[in-house]
């Protein structure tokens, strides 16, 4: 969640005389996070999040984001439900673009999450998976192994910047995993972007998931495999096979995977990194000005890259 686009009081109200919220108590707007500008607004009857989609949701997209939250709700996982206006209407625009607005969830996130937390995030990935089997809708991955070469073009230009010779190291990681990249694992609805931040606690379990808006038709496996790279990395940078050992161990008591998927998440795990490192180069060449969200450091994924490429099999995750 992030402010990238700033509201007038008229122009929240004359957006919320649509829903019979009540009065407006507050408007906060919610700092955290890099996608969409977040307010959280406490009324009369309760308290509610607008989203305001910003340029990388692309509008063709919302009505699966949202159909897909209120499917997923109704199958039992905790997430973010999205909320009608009098007319019917989900979808609405303010300052010129595309927003909504959902139901608030209870909970914090937790930057630094435990190990034990991480066998519940196993199950709830699990259930995910799960529960949209069923969906109707299907979206493709738009930071998917056949994206990644136009992602590079967009900050090749500057990367170096960062560090001094990445371009050509991230250019042969490409190379190299689109060629080995794995067909014919199990795939469904994913969430895509199960960062910490998108996690909801209290008094120790999971409360919700939120942030729904990368999610995609792909494997399985990969949204493991995300998972693991932006839970069981420490601080210093060291992975901790503890936490990938209880989250693995947890997800396949609720849905078993195969062999193969197993087998595959070294090379899953290097995607993932490879993924968020490319996409956090751009923002971090790219911050609007006057944001209130701080880009976050790509050279983080760029370790974890490292990590993995000396990963000689799905062991050194924990699990056999």
């Amino acid at each position: 969640m992030a402010v990238y686009t700033k509201i007038s009081d008229s122009e929240l109200k004359s957006f919320l005389a649509a829903y019979d919220f009540g009065e407006l108590l507050s408007s906060v707007g919610i700092t955290e996070g890099v996608e969409n500008s977040n307010y959280l607004l406490s009324t009369r009857r309760g308290r509610y999040i607008l989203t305001i989609y910003e340029k990388r949701v692309q509008p063709n997209d919302l009505p699966f984001f949202l159909d897909l939250m209120k499917y997923l709700a109704s199958r039992g996982v905790v997430c973010p439900v999205p909320v009608a206006g009098n007319d019917g209407r989900v979808l609405r625009e303010i300052a010129g673009k595309p927003a909504a607005i959902l139901t608030f969830l209870g909970g914090s996130a937790e930057p630094q999450p435990g190990a034990k937390w991480c066998g519940g995030l196993g199950k709830e990935l699990a259930a995910l998976h799960l529960a949209g089997q069923d969906f109707a809708g299907a979206r493709p991955n738009n930071f998917s192994v056949t994206t990644w070469q136009k992602l590079l073009s967009r900050v090749e230009g500057r990367a170096d910047e960062v560090k001094p010779g990445l371009v050509e190291d991230l250019q042969a990681e490409i190379t190299e995993l689109s060629v080995a990249w794995p067909v014919g694992l199990p795939q469904g609805i994913i969430h895509a972007d199960l960062f910490p931040d998108n996690v909801l606690f209290v008094n120790g379990a999971i409360s919700g998931l939120i942030d729904f808006y990368f999610a995609c038709t792909d494997l399985f496996a990969y949204d493991l495999a995300i998972c693991l790279n932006s839970w069981c990395f420490e601080p210093d940078g060291a992975f901790n096979a503890t936490k990938a050992r209880l989250m693995l161990s947890a997800y396949r008591r609720v849905r078993p995977f195969s062999r193969a998927e197993l087998k595959a998440l070294p090379l899953l795990c290097r995607g993932a990194a490879l993924r968020f490192l490319l996409t956090r180069l751009y923002d971090w060449l790219n911050a609007p000005e006057g944001a209130l969200v701080r880009p976050k450091d790509p050279l983080e994924y760029f370790h974890k890259l490292g990590f993995h490429r000396q990963v000689r099999g799905p062991g050194e995750y924990g699990l056999d």
